[in-house]
């Protein structure tokens, strides 16, 4: 009687072609997940500054500007690691755009723009907007999208 030793090839192809296949589903999943977790950074980029231009409305009546005091908009401008924050001189409004080399290919370029709302007569408090160039499904929150939802 013969013992039967190791796996036939047969066998050893299935489960590589298994493993192709789940490999082939988890690469765009994961790929999205990055994609999503750099766009993570632009609220958090955006929040500081946020908060203290709606300090200066609040203690000066308007925007910060360009060499302006006592908070010049200049000053509030960040980088992160996957993206730059520029805020608006005279305006306050924040614009986060991602870099063009080391973020994912879907946000290369993109930008997520926070625009001021002051309070008015009807809405006592300050509010904020939310835009940008990038897909919905990396978007904050919240924010709506000029680029497609595919």
């Amino acid at each position: 009687m013969k013992k039967q030793q190791g796996f036939t090839l047969i066998e050893l192809m299935i489960v590589v072609a298994i493993i192709g296949i789940l490999a082939a589903v988890a690469l765009p999943a994961y790929q999205d997940y990055t994609a999503r977790a750099q766009a993570a950074e632009a609220p958090s980029l955006a929040a500081a500054a946020k908060t203290a231009i709606v300090e200066y409305w609040n203690s000066e009546g308007n925007y910060p500007t360009s060499g302006g005091s006592p908070l010049d908009s200049d000053s509030l401008d960040a980088t992160g690691e996957y993206s730059s924050l520029d805020v608006a001189s005279g305006t306050g409004v924040i614009t986060v755009t991602f870099n063009n080399t080391g973020v994912s290919k879907e946000l290369q370029g993109k930008t997520i723009t926070y625009t001021p709302v002051p309070p008015t007569a009807n809405n006592a408090s300050f509010s904020w907007t939310c835009a940008g160039t990038t897909l919905q499904k990396h978007m904050p929150k919240g924010c709506t999208t000029g680029g497609d939802d595919s």
